[in-house]
């Protein structure tokens, strides 16, 4: 194998580990990504218009946009000085992520644990679990069909 070839095969599998080796967001950085999901694409200028007041400075905004860039979570359209930013991860690869991550983290990567501790923390209900787990029948199910 040449050593290109070799290289592409690097680069494709890191992009196909990218979702699994993704970094944590700070509670700000997360605050922007999930502006930027709901909007799609926006300018510094229209993240701040949708963040509850007080409103941050713009260059606190642009400064943690541009770490997210840097972490590869967004990337930007120039135009002239502006840059319109956009999402390189969906809501669902990153909820995914932190999901494992906080199942690996917190419970040992046991989903009976999970379900355990918040089925005590919740005081949930007999019925209420039942339900629980028929959902997840459902979607074992599904996912089998």
């Amino acid at each position: 194998m040449s050593d290109s070839n070799y290289l592409e095969l690097n680069q494709s599998s890191l992009i196909s580990e990218k979702s699994i080796i993704m970094k944590k967001l700070t509670s700000a950085e997360e605050q922007i990504m999930q502006i930027l999901w709901e909007l799609k694409e926006g300018f510094v200028k229209d993240l701040i218009e949708k963040m509850p007041e007080p409103k941050p400075a713009y260059n606190t905004v642009s400064t943690i946009t541009r770490i997210l860039e840097k972490k590869e979570f967004v990337s930007h359209k120039s135009y002239g000085k502006s840059h319109q930013y956009y999402p390189l991860i969906s809501k669902e690869e990153y909820t995914q992520s932190y999901y494992k991550s906080f199942m690996k983290d917190y419970f040992g990567n046991s989903f009976q644990r999970m379900v355990s501790f918040f089925a005590k923390q919740e005081n949930l209900s007999i019925s209420e679990i039942d339900q629980l787990m028929k959902l997840v029948k459902e979607d074992i199910e599904s996912k089998e069909e």
